[in-house]
């Protein structure tokens, strides 16, 4: 498979959701006195799901960026400290950062097309394939449980 066409399936995996409901969908129309609550059961609000996409996927683009990133403290790092936002623009904050950080990653995809299989200088082997189907297929996990939630709290 050619370079070109391997980062255009990449890129559609990350974005089009193909199979899935895609992130965009998934955070549409959140009513943001909803977004901070968890249903009976369930461990995470739709506030705290976002979040933590929002930071792993940040995770993941800096190390991938290159050497000196320092990742954040498993597992506090990775998750909101509340359940939910301090308002409206907090979510759509997060909403938008997590946008700018797939495209940055799609960016960096491009530019690093004829090395996606090569392992990095840093790290333990790890290579720009591997870290984008990380975040697929971290993204496609949260983007589900995160429909669930919305089904659960009658915003679906």
């Amino acid at each position: 498979m050619n370079d070109d066409l391997l980062v255009q399936h990449l890129s559609d995996l990350l974005r089009k959701g193909n199979a899935h409901t895609t992130f965009d969908d998934a955070v549409k129309g959140v009513p943001i006195a909803k977004a901070g609550q968890r249903p009976e059961g369930a461990p995470h609000s739709p506030w705290e799901l976002l979040e933590h996409m929002r930071l792993a996927q940040h995770d993941i683009l800096k190390f991938s960026q290159g050497p000196g990133w320092v990742s954040p403290k498993w597992p506090e790092g990775y998750w909101p400290k509340s359940p939910k936002p301090k308002g409206a623009e907090e979510w759509r904050k997060s909403v938008r950062a997590f946008g700018a950080d797939l495209a940055a990653f799609e960016k960096l995809l491009r530019k690093r097309a004829a090395e996606v299989e090569a392992p990095f200088a840093w790290g333990d082997g790890q290579t720009l394939l591997r870290e984008a189907l990380l975040i697929a297929d971290h993204n496609a996990y949260h983007i589900g449980q995160l429909v669930l939630v919305r089904r659960l709290l009658g915003i679906w």
